[in-house]
């Protein structure tokens, strides 16, 4: 079987509201103006780094692991597709342009670490993994899809 390049958001859990109310909530102590940033989680990710909050990568991953449980919870179906294909032996990637220390807390709090290869997070992450699978690799973008490639 050809890799499987499944999208985060879009296959296993939204992590947009997650971000969405982290950035609300570290507004005032980042002193950074949200409404400012770019709506794309990498292209704000870097207006964060070049700015003075050098510490918002710990506080949202603090801020994730709190309060991931309330946002995301792990789908009967994806969880049995995971299982499916690590059953297989098939080789799962994960990307998001969500940064990667939310990335991470939602596919632990998901269920789906252990179950994936590797996770490519921020700007150009599919990008990144079609380069590291190759041409034959198979982008997931949605729930379905997931649950279908597993059948």
């Amino acid at each position: 079987m050809t890799a499987l390049l499944v999208d985060l958001d879009g296959a296993l859990g939204d992590t947009r509201r997650l971000w969405d109310d982290w950035l609300a909530g570290a507004a005032s102590v980042l002193g950074v103006d949200v409404t400012a940033l770019p709506a794309d989680r990498a292209e704000a990710a870097r207006v964060l780094d070049a700015g003075e909050a050098r510490n918002w990568r710990v506080l949202l991953e603090r801020f994730a692991e709190d309060r991931a449980p309330v946002y995301l919870r792990p789908a009967a179906d994806v969880s049995a597709a995971l299982r499916r294909l690590s059953a297989t032996g098939a080789t799962v990637a994960v990307f998001s342009d969500a940064p990667d220390e939310l990335a991470r807390v939602a596919l632990a709090q998901l269920g789906a670490a252990r179950r994936i290869s590797a996770l490519e997070a921020g700007a150009g992450a599919l990008e990144r993994l079609q380069v590291r699978f190759g041409d034959g690799a198979v982008v997931v973008a949605t729930r379905e899809e997931l649950v279908a490639a597993a059948s």
